[in-house]
């Protein structure tokens, strides 16, 4: 299956999510864990559409995610900063999930430059993910 920029940014709009996970972690130094990830998911008779997402952008697992679906994720830094965000950045998503692509990349920054490891960048983190997906619409 060969996919194509623009199809990619309209399956994401529908079916992909940028997530900003923070969850306690006591044997952290700050005690809380920040995990980013783009996930998209699937059921398991589409998997071959979560292979070519793999394949396409050379990143990522493929696995279960809840009962008959997969989904494809990428949770590494690297790939986060190097790969995912750039080409969002060049293809633009088109509906609200622009906006939380938006606040994913600014909390991917603030990671890769260590700020969420202050105080200060901790809580701006902390405001950045609360605002995303269903806390845009509160």
């Amino acid at each position: 299956m060969n996919l194509e920029a623009q199809w990619i940014v309209g399956f994401v709009d529908g079916e992909g999510c940028f997530h900003v996970g923070i969850s306690s972690h006591l044997e952290m130094t700050r005690k809380v864990q920040i995990l980013p990830e783009f996930t998209v998911v699937q059921h398991k008779d589409d998997v071959q559409v979560l292979n070519a997402l793999k394949k396409y952008f050379g990143c990522g697992v493929v696995r279960v995610n809840h009962g008959d679906r997969l989904s494809w994720r990428v949770r590494k830094m690297e790939h986060l900063s190097e790969v995912i965000i750039p080409f969002f950045e060049k293809h633009k998503l088109k509906s609200r999930k622009r906006q939380d692509f938006e606040k994913f990349r600014d909390v991917v920054r603030i990671m890769k430059d260590k700020v969420h490891l202050t105080d200060e960048g901790e809580k701006r983190v902390k405001r950045i993910a609360s605002m995303m997906n269903r806390g845009r619409r509160r």
